[in-house]
């Protein structure tokens, strides 16, 4: 496996053993690390990922990152895999591959006020390429990247496809709005329509608002569920 390559406006830090690339980059935007690092352990059974942004917007702007980070993930795959493999998001980042979950994306920022303009912001990502167990049948919701006819994609290509696929994403987002991002999110987005539970209420999954909050009809209104509240602590 060779090292992963980056577009020039990010750098690469490899971790090992039991680091975990997503805390590792929290802790290095504490210390005021360039936006555009890329941690990450190549390790036998998972890719794990992290990049560290700057927005220079509020908080609930650049949230954004999250959806914006699954698109990329879905085209960064698309790109490698052989065409019948399908990628569906969770509103909550997790990733769904032939429908199974498989990974996740995780966020973190410096503020959690939805109005400030946070110093950083970490998006993780975590996919299982090989399964936990030798049979498969053992977890039917839950699958790993090499069980689903990808056995050829490989791990530092698909981190590399994934950073620079969110690049164009963010480019595209900066010189257009989040109208395209929107457009091709929906297009992903795993459960519209369907009822589930989220945050202690339940209701019907009715699509997200204009900065991605997730919109819940139970039988007496529609709850607005921004994407802040899926910030984990640091």
């Amino acid at each position: 496996m060779s090292t992963p390559s980056f577009p020039p406006v990010f750098s690469g830090l490899a971790v090992e053993g039991a680091i975990d690339p997503f805390d590792k980059a929290c802790m290095e935007a504490v210390r005021g690390c360039d936006a555009g690092l890329v941690v990450y352990n190549l390790g036998r059974n998972t890719l794990e990922g992290a990049i560290v942004f700057a927005p220079e917007v509020e908080l609930a702007d650049a949230m954004t990152m999250l959806p914006l980070c699954g698109v990329g993930f879905q085209n960064a795959l698309g790109a490698l895999a052989p065409p019948e493999v399908a990628v569906h998001l969770d509103w909550d980042g997790g990733l769904r591959i032939n429908g199974a979950s498989c990974g996740r994306l995780r966020v973190a920022a410096s503020d959690n006020d939805p109005e400030a303009e946070p110093a950083w912001l970490v998006v993780g990502l975590t996919l299982p390429l090989w399964p936990d167990s030798d049979a498969p049948g053992d977890t039917p919701d839950q699958t790993a990247l090499y069980a689903e006819g990808c056995a050829d994609v490989q791990a530092d290509d698909l981190l590399e496809s994934w950073v620079k696929h969110t690049l164009v994403g963010i480019n595209t987002w900066l010189d257009q709005g989040s109208g395209p991002l929107h457009k091709e999110w929906r297009g992903l987005a795993h459960g519209i329509g369907e009822d589930i539970e989220m945050a202690d209420l339940s209701g019907t999954y009715l699509g997200v608002d204009e900065r991605f909050g997730i919109l819940l009809r139970d039988t007496e209104t529609t709850h607005l569920i921004p994407l802040s509240t899926l910030l984990e602590a640091t």
